[in-house]
């Protein structure tokens, strides 16, 4: 099973998803991908998932382009930017999904506010992800 997870800039909620996504199943191969990638992982998003012992700390940021003529299971969005901004693959892909969630690393305030939304964010992405996999990717491997 091949899953691609896109968001806009590859930083923070595709790479939590992919991370949460490799910790439910390891016979699934995740991949996440940017349609304008920072080149970065944020340091907030790695921190917040290490806490949870799911290190994405070695993950990079990419462009999706490095995986539009592959073939996927599920192509997933979990950003409105990337759901619009989202090029036709050439490749086979057997389901297109959008699983949107808030932005943490656009979030102003102090930097308590900031942490609690990344946990609260990471903690969505999670469930969410976790119901997917229970719902339909299970079944399929």
């Amino acid at each position: 099973m091949k899953i691609l997870i896109l968001c806009t800039g590859n930083s923070c909620r595709s790479q939590m998803a992919q991370g949460f996504l490799q910790s439910f199943d390891d016979r699934i191969t995740v991949c996440s991908a940017g349609t304008k990638p920072t080149g970065n992982i944020n340091k907030k998003a790695v921190k917040v998932m290490a806490e949870i012992g799911i290190d994405i700390s070695h993950n990079t940021s990419k462009s999706v382009e490095k995986y539009i003529k592959d073939e996927w299971d599920y192509v997933i969005t979990v950003c409105g930017g990337a759901n619009e901004d989202c090029p036709v693959f050439i490749g086979k892909v057997k389901h297109r999904l959008h699983i949107g969630f808030e932005d943490p690393s656009k979030v102003e305030g102090s930097e308590e506010f900031i942490w609690n939304e990344f946990y609260r964010v990471r903690n969505k992405i999670k469930e969410e992800f976790y119901k997917l996999y229970i719902e339909q990717i299970k079944s399929q491997l």
